[in-house]
């Protein structure tokens, strides 16, 4: 069996509204003035890791591939099916922020640089779209509906192992990985430029 890929990459979207949507009550024992365009730092990159946490699920990356496999049966040594079936599917990437913690974030006063210590990447489950997929049925068996639908069942769990082989692949995980140090960088630097930080350099490492 074979599977065609195809990458989707996930940009990061409206990650600064996200952060700022918190009440203002909240915002105002998080950020605290002490001089003139002067923040703690710390306390923005708490509310930031406590920001990410409450994603729980950070989507970072998609992986899009067309599954062909093809299974076959015997009966009574004479009667036959088989049954060919293509199905596109995506599969996801995403890190678990709820085993982010505080103590996962580093920061460099004098350096100004922020170090984040990310969780691994998570392949999520398989979302196959039958309403794309194609069928081929073929021998005697086929003309009932039971045997087809047994087989249907049997190509499913083999297009289930192909895509996951595929996306399992160093290219994908790595396109995820670095797509979601991008992220991650990227949610940690928009709040501290509005509070007026943007010296303060992010690095995201697994």
């Amino acid at each position: 069996m074979t599977s065609r890929a195809a990458l989707i990459g996930i940009p990061l979207a409206a990650f600064g509204l996200g952060y700022w949507i918190a009440p203002k009550e909240q915002l105002d024992t998080v950020v605290e003035r002490t001089g003139f365009l002067q923040t703690d730092t710390k306390k923005v990159l708490s509310a930031t890791v406590e920001s990410l946490r409450s994603e729980s699920k950070m989507l970072v990356y998609a992986y899009k591939g067309t599954a062909r496999v093809k299974v076959e049966r015997t009966k009574f040594w004479v009667l036959g099916a088989s049954q060919e079936l293509i199905v596109p599917g995506v599969i996801t990437y995403y890190l678990d922020m709820s085993k982010l913690s505080f103590a996962d974030v580093a920061y460099d006063e004098k350096a100004k640089l922020v170090r984040v210590k990310l969780p691994p990447v998570v392949m999520g489950d398989i979302a196959f779209q039958p309403e794309q997929a194609t069928t081929i049925n073929g021998g005697v068996l086929t003309f009932s509906q039971a045997q087809v639908d047994e087989l249907l069942k049997a190509n499913y769990a083999s297009a289930r192992r192909a895509m996951t082989a595929q996306a399992q692949g160093a290219t994908f995980v790595q396109a995820a990985r670095t797509q979601a140090i991008i992220n991650v960088q990227t949610y940690f630097e928009i709040p501290l430029r509005i509070v007026g930080q943007p010296d303060v350099k992010v690095a995201a490492t697994f």
